[in-house]
């Protein structure tokens, strides 16, 4: 499937997984392939990101992606659905940081340098994310996958990185529109 990517696009996963690596991830996830998206210029995935975010910086992307990680990589609405069970996350995390450690719930664990050559493996998310973009683009007639039908599989996947997307205003709708200047339907999302 990588043969059918566009150079943007490419270099977008090359990206995830230099960020992955960076952070220690043991794994990439969605929003390693986010904070790639964010470093492109000049692309048709960073126009979209760059016009729609309405100047937000990328520092306030990052920080909603790591206090997701700081609450084991559970969305807000995940906590949401634990609060109205009467779970309070906040608490929680709370309690495992003072007995373990400010980001002791991080998801993915750290690979630390134990890690023997090779990769960073793709978690399912990213795997996902990947899957979906060659679904945009093939439901879009696109002969190839760009960086914004990665864009666009982000703010249709759900979670941590669709989620601060959303909170910034970069939703599947308004990336279609911008780039399509369609209605922004989810009929790709399978």
């Amino acid at each position: 499937m990588f043969e059918r990517f566009t150079r943007d696009a490419r270099a977008v996963v090359t990206g995830a997984v230099a960020h992955a690596e960076r952070s220690g991830a043991a794994a990439v996830e969605e929003e390693h392939l986010l904070l790639a998206l964010l470093d492109r210029e000049g692309s048709r995935g960073s126009f979209a990101l760059g016009s729609l975010r309405a100047g937000a910086p990328r520092e306030s992307l990052e920080r909603d992606l790591a206090a997701a990680r700081r609450r084991g990589g559970l969305s807000r609405a995940d906590a949401d659905a634990l609060s109205g069970l009467g779970i309070d996350l906040s608490e929680i995390v709370a309690r495992v940081e003072e007995a373990h450690g400010e980001g002791a719930l991080e998801r993915g664990g750290r690979s630390g340098s134990g890690r023997r050559g090779g990769r960073r493996p793709f978690g399912q998310g990213a795997k996902d994310v990947l899957a979906r973009a060659l679904r945009v683009a093939v439901a879009r007639r696109d002969r190839h996958i760009g960086d914004e039908h990665l864009l666009l599989a982000l703010t249709l996947q759900g979670g941590l990185a669709s989620e601060a997307l959303a909170d910034h205003g970069v939703t599947h709708g308004s990336v279609t529109r911008l780039l399509y200047g369609e209605g922004g339907g989810v009929a790709e999302a399978g």
